[in-house]
């Protein structure tokens, strides 16, 4: 069963709570990040890619409306608010639905299952695009071109600005954002295991605790990460 991330954002910790305790019961579900407004949202979509966005609309600094237009590639959106009158404004953003508060857990699940149809859609578009593509991918580094194939990257690191790719023969230093490298990396074959690593599946040795193995490199498993790399490995 596929895990899908999940972002609460919401200035209210009742309201937090129940959203949180709404996921509990979806198995498919996994709360990536929970936090209090746009600003705090931005920041954990830029370092993890998130599925579906549970967005409150009266947020503090930015409201919750003008947060989702600024997203250039956002992932599916459900409004949850008291107020029924944005809906229309929510809709125009094609947000995914729109929750108006106090909902109960049907409810919620059948806004979650319309994200789940969405995204499972888009990827069914993207597998089809995916087969014509390359096994590889071209960053920029050091005044170089590289071609990174993906059956040479054993992992990905987060670092700062940058991002290192290892590969079976170097290691190379893109001035790229590390969810921009993300990106350009297949879901078949990688999956991110820690806030700092994305791992080839391929290439693990073996796990043991908290820690994958690729040869002789140790790869931390963040407790936010370990639930959804263990059923991505049928564990």
């Amino acid at each position: 069963m596929r895990t899908f991330n999940c972002l609460i954002v919401d200035d209210e910790p009742i309201a937090r709570d129940i959203l949180v305790t709404y996921c509990s019961h979806l198995p498919s579900l996994h709360v990536s990040g929970v936090c209090g407004n746009g600003l705090e949202a931005k920041n954990i979509l830029s370092e993890t890619a998130i599925d579906i966005l549970f967005l409150d609309i009266h947020l503090p600094v930015i409201d919750g409306i003008s947060f989702f237009s600024t997203l250039k590639h956002p992932p599916q959106v459900i409004f949850t608010t008291a107020y029924k009158e944005y809906a229309v404004n929510a809709f125009d953003l094609d947000a995914c639905d729109y929750l108006v508060k106090p909902f109960l857990l049907d409810r919620f699940i059948v806004a979650v299952d319309k994200a789940i149809e969405r995204i499972n859609s888009s990827s069914k578009k993207e597998s089809i695009k995916e087969a014509g593509k390359d096994d590889s991918f071209f960053v920029r580094a050091d005044g170089k071109i590289y071609n990174i194939k993906f059956n040479e990257l054993l992992y990905a690191e987060a670092k700062g600005n940058y991002t290192s790719l290892v590969t079976n023969k170097s290691v190379i230093l893109p001035n790229m954002s590390f969810i921009s490298v993300e990106k350009l990396l297949s879901p078949s074959i990688f999956i991110r295991v820690h806030r700092s690593f994305i791992i080839n599946r391929s290439k693990i040795t073996h796990l043991e605790g908290n820690r994958v193995f690729i040869g002789v490199n140790e790869i931390p498993i963040g407790s936010n990460y370990k639930e959804s790399f263990l059923k991505a490995l049928g564990l």
